[in-house]
């Protein structure tokens, strides 16, 4: 017999009065988003560098993606190429578009993109009309990305951040499933796993983290058999420096005004810091990675109070202490972070709304440096300085504001706890340790 999670909410007079203009809420949100992504299209199809700025942004599909299709065709990772960094899931991404008939390459990604962006938007959509819940998380996910430009058709990191998404809405269905897809995602960048951190505690945590575990084990065995070289992407991820658009970068690139005898060279797929004590930074950050996972493993422990939305709001908390921490911050981490808040978002209860905001903000700065002004942030000029120093602040302040909300909420005390009736009777008892009892998993 499946038993699957379940947060039973109260039926409220305001909920009845929701419900009742879903349908042009759906309506207003399918226009916005064909108008947003023919918008994306149109800069994708004129990347325009006197417009936009330096960088080609549409140049990674064209040019590098299918570089490395042509590798992959023949069954083997490019172990050669310093370039290549990422699981051996994300050989599966890059294979997919050379099989959609009657379509180039870049025009099957770019295809295959905004199919997978309308299958998260459809998906939020979906979940944000359910009882206790809102479409916020549609509209944020549908307006936010287009503040990344044409930058997210250009990546894959639409389908990544899909594979959370996925996940985390499967999580009041299934606990498998939510497995699953986790596991899947982290065998395509890593990442996705963080979401399975939120899972309660008990039976959903175990049926969660095994059909994780059985799911990438046997992907990750497929993908072993299929290509050569599946694990050669350690060697060039762990030769990589301190990005110019990391916290650390951020430091030398203002320490270069002060006298620092570094320069910006191009290194490993990304614009990176060398020169004295870049080593040193880049250790740091490490450091503070392990220490934010120490931290998260902490909350864990002592977490006692559990509402629907706390996954939601451990994921994003822990994406973005993992974000700031990184010797590289891209432009497209900022989709994994709009697509973790949008989940947030779908959840009336759920502790992040001024996180969302602040990784809102933190996009339309990203792509005011990238493309637009990234001359003046690889030169390392004042202007260049001062949009790192605000998008990098705005992620910081995201992050600890994220984590302290997320612990004051699941540590309330006792009384606190007991009147808290969001989800039900099975979670209204206080100093709640362990899952609902409803929530068992598949």
């Amino acid at each position: 017999m499946n038993h699957r999670p379940h947060f039973p909410l109260p039926r409220t007079p305001f909920a009845s009065a929701v419900r009742l203009p879903r349908l042009p809420r759906l309506l207003g949100l399918a226009a916005l988003w064909l108008a947003t992504r023919a918008l994306m299209l149109w800069l994708l199809t004129h990347n325009n560098e006197r417009l936009l700025g330096h960088g080609a942004v549409a140049r990674e599909v064209w040019r590098l993606y299918f570089r490395w299709y042509g590798v992959l065709s023949h069954g083997a990772f490019p172990a050669h190429d310093t370039l290549w960094q990422y699981p051996p899931g994300a050989g599966a991404v890059l294979l997919t578009p050379g099989l959609v008939p009657g379509l180039s390459y870049f025009q099957a990604f770019v295809a295959l993109t905004l199919t997978t962006d309308a299958l998260v938007t459809a998906a939020l959509a979906r979940a944000g009309t359910r009882s206790g819940r809102t479409l916020l998380g549609a509209v944020l996910w549908t307006g936010g990305l287009p503040l990344l430009l044409h930058l997210p058709l250009a990546r894959y990191d639409v389908e990544v951040t899909a594979f959370a998404v996925l996940s985390l809405l499967a999580l009041s269905r299934s606990t498998r499933a939510c497995g699953t897809l986790a596991a899947l995602g982290a065998l395509v960048k890593v990442w996705p796993a963080l979401v399975l951190l939120g899972v309660p505690r008990g039976r959903p945590t175990r049926s969660a983290w095994l059909s994780a575990a059985l799911a990438g084990s046997v992907a990750l065995a497929v993908l072993v058999v299929s290509f050569r070289n599946p694990l050669a992407f350690l060697r060039q991820q762990g030769g990589r420096g301190v990005q110019i658009e990391s916290l650390g970068g951020t430091a030398l690139s203002l320490a270069r005004h002060a006298g620092w005898r570094g320069t910006v060279r191009y290194r490993y797929g990304a614009m990176e810091l060398v020169g004295p004590h870049v080593q040193a930074v880049a250790t740091a950050s490490l450091a503070l990675t392990a220490a934010a996972f120490a931290l998260l493993l902490l909350w864990r422990v002592r977490a006692r109070h559990w509402t629907q939305a706390t996954p939601f709001d451990a994921a994003l908390s822990a994406v973005l202490l993992f974000t700031v921490t990184s010797r590289v911050i891209s432009p497209q981490y900022m989709i994994w972070l709009l697509g973790l808040a949008a989940v947030c978002l779908t959840s009336r209860h759920t502790t992040q709304r001024p996180v969302a905001a602040l990784v809102v903000a933190a996009t339309a700065v990203s792509s005011v440096a990238y493309p637009a002004f990234y001359s003046e942030v690889i030169g390392c000029t004042w202007t260049g300085c001062l949009l790192m120093i605000v998008r990098n602040g705005l992620l910081v302040t995201a992050a600890v504001l994220s984590l302290t909300r997320l612990w004051r909420a699941t540590r309330r005390p006792e009384r606190a706890a007991h009147s808290v009736s969001v989800t039900g009777s099975h979670l209204s008892r206080p100093r709640l340790s362990a899952a609902p009892a409803s929530l068992k998993g598949d």
